[in-house]
């Protein structure tokens, strides 16, 4: 049996069951917050369950580190449509210790693309095309770091509404324990 049945056999007894309705919700976060987290499988149910969030109290964005990697791609895009078309009035941005992302060797990721069936001569052309691969896989060396540089772009976007706080947070991924880093109700205060 493949992880693709087993989940589709679940599903239909989920649905039969009806066990749907103890997750029904609107697509309105409740808290009205948006949250940038990485994809980190211990923070899956620990982050929410240290937050206090529950199934519809906020819109979570994830990806690789939590990093905000461009002013104009898909995780600031998502930002901005949940602020402007779906109520959230706050932006947590939340990166954790112990993150691969702090570890990233891009030689070893392009090493194993080649392994799997990636042509190592697609990297020259990527690399004429003004792809660097390094620069495009890169992780971080400091989380408190980059969490702040997430803060600060979202913070700074030339479309982002400036009564909109933007939080940076780091958690514990083993206890959960989150730490302020920027405290984006000083931010307002402050301007």
């Amino acid at each position: 049996m493949t992880i693709l049945s087993e989940i589709i056999d679940f599903n239909k007894d989920f649905v039969q069951d009806e066990k749907f309705k103890e997750y029904e919700t609107t697509k309105f976060p409740d808290k009205r917050i948006v949250m940038l987290t990485c994809m980190d499988t211990r923070l899956t149910e620990l982050l929410p369950k240290a937050m206090n969030l529950k199934n519809g109290d906020a819109k979570i964005i994830k990806s690789a580190g939590a990093i905000v990697t461009h002013p104009f791609g898909s995780v600031m895009r998502s930002i901005l449509v949940a602020i402007y078309q779906l109520k959230a009035d706050e932006v947590y941005i939340i990166g954790h210790h112990d993150c691969g992302m702090s570890s990233v060797d891009t030689t070893s990721i392009v090493e194993s693309m080649v392994e799997r069936g990636i042509d190592k001569n697609l990297f020259t052309t990527l690399k004429y095309s003004g792809i660097d691969m390094k620069e495009w896989l890169r992780g971080f060396n400091d989380v408190t770091q980059s969490v702040k540089s997430s803060v600060d772009q979202v913070r700074n976007h030339p479309l982002m509404d400036r009564n909109v706080p933007v939080h940076g947070l780091v958690v514990d991924p083993h206890t959960g324990q989150l730490d302020i880093i920027t405290n984006g109700y000083d931010y307002l205060v402050e301007n």
